[in-house]
């Protein structure tokens, strides 16, 4: 199976190539919402649309798109950083959700004040590129689950439909 997933991002890539057994291509484009999702349907809309567009801009057979947001939650308080992926070959679609951690406070005070949350992750821990290592899901579980799993999880979830006679 060959698979196109849409972001020039590694981990996202490496995400993919984790969740199945496939040829990966990754396609840098964009994902036609916010640098900072915010709700689970600017998120999920986003990994639509960058699977939408990978899938197009390649001969692959699926497309997959990738994005991590942050959400309020119903029912529960707290902010939340969420990842969704998206997976569509031209017609059918597969979507699943990664693991959601909650922000503390302060980090969430500065996400809803309209900072992204990579840069304040970064000014956080004092490091740089977080996103592109373990992610804020890596440094808020101690390393008991990071960046590239979190979002292999929401890549499996999304590709079930494509791997299975189930649906």
């Amino acid at each position: 199976m060959h698979i196109a997933v849409g972001s020039g991002n590694p981990v996202k890539r490496e995400a993919v190539a984790t969740a199945v057994e496939c040829t990966v291509e990754a396609v840098a484009v964009a994902s036609g919402v916010s640098e900072q999702p915010f709700g689970l349907a600017e998120t999920i809309e986003g990994a639509e649309t960058r699977a939408e567009k990978a899938l197009a801009a390649t001969d692959a057979d699926l497309g997959v798109g990738l994005e991590g947001g942050v959400a309020r939650l119903p029912d529960i308080d707290g902010l939340w950083l969420v990842m969704w992926g998206a997976a569509t070959d031209g017609e059918s679609w597969g979507r699943g959700g990664g693991p959601s951690v909650r922000l503390p406070d302060g980090i969430a005070a500065r996400v809803d004040a309209g900072e992204e949350l990579g840069p304040v992750m970064d000014d956080v821990l004092s490091e740089e590129d977080v996103a592109e290592g373990r992610g804020a899901a890596g440094a808020l579980t101690g390393n008991a689950t990071g960046r590239t799993e979190a979002l292999r999880t929401a890549a499996a979830g999304a590709l079930g439909p494509f791997l299975t006679t189930r649906y």
